[in-house]
Parts: structure tokens; C-alpha cells; sequence
């Protein structure tokens, strides 16, 4: 099943807020959520926890990297779930600290009331209209360690990186969940898996077939679906084999267009993002993230060649 909305999945894990970009809740004696999602869309992850948890606190929010579509909204979930802890890896709360990191999360930040505005589906009235909130992490986590969350669950911690340097992935053998994010590529609404490797292709490889070799029954991807039963393997190699094309077909443009990476990230946003009809991150966003694939491939290619 690929499952598109808000609400119970299975195995008392919840999606808040909206599929776009998600807040995970994992409800128990001593729930945890995964993901803060965007900093404007606090309250309205604060109602849907407070629902799914009947007014229970969480325990620990979860971060699996420090973008500002993933983190956005743990400033405020800690102030309105104050006894909750902030969990991310060293590197990210690292991150956190640096003012042009700030700054840069402001600014995308800012972009995100127009794409809600064309989403049409949330209510105004419980929109944050500060664009972005610092936040410190209270507690480090790192490769290897296993957190117990509730009676008989725990979460597995794998550092996942390729998509970022921080990026964690979260495994909870029990109940067979796996929040892995982009670490795992991300399928929009028409289907295409893009690809997430922002800092090292092959380190993102390995980190995806890390990932797709554990036994899972509901994968969790960064926005829009979650995946259970089959269509978990399915979406694995379908990601592997995206990364894969988009390695070849980028390396291949770079030596038509004689190294030209504006070239490139144009053709392939071209490709990519204009033929996507549906909601899709802002432009300036994506032209980041694209941009740093590109450049990555072309000094890749040189050092290889």
C-alpha cells in the first residue's frame, strides 16, 4: 500500500500535519514523534499530536537531518511539549549553531506560505507567520545505538549519510518501521523517484542499500507517501536504480555541454521539476539541491577521468 494522507498508517504510527511534509507519531505508554516539518505549520502538528496522543506528551522528537523542511518546527513543539527532547546527530546540532545556517533556513522558510497558498487544503487561520525559530538539541545520538522507546520497542540509529552529513535513519525492528527520509530517495505524484544525494553519491549508495536490506513493512519517506507491505521493496529498487540513471544521464550531459554545470541543472530541471504538475518544493530550493548533485557528478567525473 502507498498511503497519501494524514492519520493512522498501521501499527499505531501517525502522519500529522499534511503529506507534503510530514510529522511522524509513533503513539505508545511514551510516545515519540519523528521529523518537525515546517516551522509555519507548528500549530497544526500540534493539534494533530495532541489528538493521535490524547494529550499525551511526547517523549523525544526525532530529527533525521537538519533542513528546514525536517527540523522547521521543533523551536515551537518544544515550547508547547516542553518536556520533550530534542534528538539529533552531533553534526546536526552543530549545524543548528551557525548564524548562515539560520539565515539560509529563514529564507526558505519564507517560501513555503506561497506553496501553501496553491495547496488550498490548510486553513490559514493556524499558520505561523514567522518563517523560522533556532533551536538547541538536547540530546546526541550516533550510529549504532539502540534507544528504548516503549514496552517491547526500540529505535535502531543508523547514520545514513549521502543526502546530507548529518542524515540519520531510525529503525524500529518490532513493529518492522523504517524512518529513513530522503536517505531513501523521495517519489513525487507523478511517480518519478528523485534522487537525494547532495554530498556524496556513492556514500548515498551505500547508505541506501544499508537501508533496503533491513527487514521493513512501513518506510517512511521525508514528504508525500509512506510505503508498507510490498511496495517497501519496490520502492528500494526503484531508488536505487533512480540514482543510478540520474548519475549516468548527469555525467553524460556534463561532457555534451563541455562541463557546463548551469547547463545541466538547467536541462534537468527542465526534465524534472517543470514537466511536475503537482505540489513540489519551491524553486529556489530545489535549484539548491540540484545544483549540489550536479557540481558533486562534475568533480566526481574529474577525479575518475
Amino acid at each position: 500500500m502507498i498511503f497519501n494522507r494524514t492519520g493512522l498508517i498501521e501499527n499505531n504510527l501517525y502522519v500529522a500535519g499534511f503529506p507534503w511534509s510530514p510529522v511522524y507519531v509513533l503513539a505508545g505508554e511514551q510516545p515519540v514523534i519523528f521529523e518537525a516539518g515546517f516551522y509555519c505549520m507548528g500549530k497544526i502538528y500540534e493539534n494533530d499530536i495532541n489528538k493521535f496522543l490524547s494529550g499525551k506528551t511526547p517523549k523525544t522528537l526525532f530529527l533525521t537531518h537538519v533542513h528546514y523542511d525536517h527540523c522547521g518546527a521543533a523551536a515551537y513543539l518544544k515550547r508547547v511539549f516542553p518536556g520533550m527532547n530534542i534528538a539529533a546527530s552531533k553534526r546536526a546540532s552543530e549545524i543548528m549553531q551557525r548564524p548562515n545556517a539560520q539565515k539560509l533556513m529563514t529564507e526558505l522558510s519564507r517560501n513555503v506560505f506561497g506553496l501553501i497558498d496553491k495547496i488550498g487544503t490548510i486553513n490559514n487561520k493556524f499558520l505561523i507567520r514567522d518563517p523560522f525559530e533556532a533551536f538547541e538539541v538536547d540530546t546526541i545520538i550516533h550510529d549504532g545505538q539502540v534507544i528504548h522507546l516503549d514496552s517491547g520497542v526500540s529505535a535502531h540509529v543508523f547514520s545514513t549519510p549521502g543526502h546530507t552529513r548529518d542524515m540519520m535513519s531510525f529503525y524500529m525492528p518490532e513493529k518492522k518501521i523504517l524512518i529513513a527520509t530522503e536517505a531513501a530517495g523521495c517519489m513525487g505524484h507523478t511517480g518519478r523517484i528523485i534522487t537525494e544525494f547532495l554530498v556524496d553519491y556513492d556514500v548515498y549508495i551505500n547508505s541506501l542499500k544499508r537501508l533496503a536490506s533491513l527487514d521493513v513493512e512501513i518506510f517512511c519517506q521525508g514528504h508525500h507517501f509512506v510505503f508498507t507491505g510490498e511496495d517497501v521493496k519496490r520502492h528500494f529498487e526503484r531508488s536505487i536504480k533512480a540514482a543510478e540513471d540520474f548519475r549516468n544521464n548527469a555525467e553524460c550531459l556534463l561532457k555534451s555541454e563541455n562541463g557546463s554545470i548551469d547547463r545541466v541543472v538547467s536541462i534537468i530541471k527542465s526534465e524534472e521539476y517543470d514537466t511536475n504538475p503537482g505540489t513540489k518544493q519551491p524553486e529556489q530550493a530545489y535549484l539548491i539541491n540540484l545544483r549540489m548533485r550536479v557540481a558533486h557528478l562534475a568533480e566526481r567525473l574529474s577525479s575518475i577521468q
